[in-house]
């Protein structure tokens, strides 16, 4: 298995190549550690979710590392969300969008609606920016196991289905990100994290 203690972006070369090629990655955000690939690529996707033994009936978000990104994998941003994204990006928050008829409809399982999030962790912002391409990217773990935040964990349950193993020194909350939904203008918190709905209402409404 190819761990890398990343204390170099140069270190990041290789890991971003095998996204692009269709492999799947595992990596520390901010908040857990994820598991992901190619957003654009329907089968590395599929890889995804056999390694994860997710159903695909389940949507996965999408990393970022810039607004043009944002444009690749959403549509029909409005002003609410803008703002949204300008207050907490890059953060632990997580956005739903319309999806862009680019993505895969795997990804959304459907749905027609795609979250979003710009990590603010150094690691994964700069692997995404790297690879060039938006992240289909979840908690680095088995479906209906504890959310990935050990790394000796989650390399003994997923072993050479993933290329790489990324680790860094910086710290972590262990808390998966908030996730919002904005529904006619209001913000709705589907699930929270850090970041509350008085945080993102204050932003809306000042």
């Amino acid at each position: 298995m190819n761990y890398l203690k990343i204390n170099d972006d140069y270190l990041l070369d290789e890991p971003a190549k095998k996204l692009q090629e269709g492999e799947v990655v595992v990596f520390k955000t901010e908040t857990v550690y994820g598991i992901g690939v190619n957003a654009l690529d329907e089968e590395a996707i599929r890889r995804l979710y056999k390694a994860k033994q997710r159903e695909a009936t389940k949507p996965t978000s999408v990393l970022v590392s810039n607004y043009d990104m944002v444009k690749m994998v959403a549509k029909d941003i409005t002003d609410v969300e803008k703002k949204i994204m300008d207050a907490f990006f890059p953060g632990s928050l997580t956005i739903i969008l319309k999806q862009n008829d680019l993505v895969p409809d795997i990804v959304t399982a459907g749905t027609k609606t795609i979250g979003v999030r710009m990590p603010s962790g150094k690691l994964a912002l700069k692997l995404v920016e790297k690879a060039g391409v938006p992240l289909a990217t979840s908690s680095a773990n088995i479906a209906d196991h504890k959310v990935g935040i050990n790394m000796d964990e989650i390399m003994n349950d997923f072993g050479s289905s993933v290329s790489f193993y990324l680790d860094d020194d910086e710290p972590f909350s262990g808390v998966a990100s908030t996730v919002v939904k904005v529904v006619d203008g209001v913000p709705k918190i589907l699930r929270e994290g850090t970041i509350s709905e008085e945080d993102i209402l204050r932003v809306i409404n000042d």
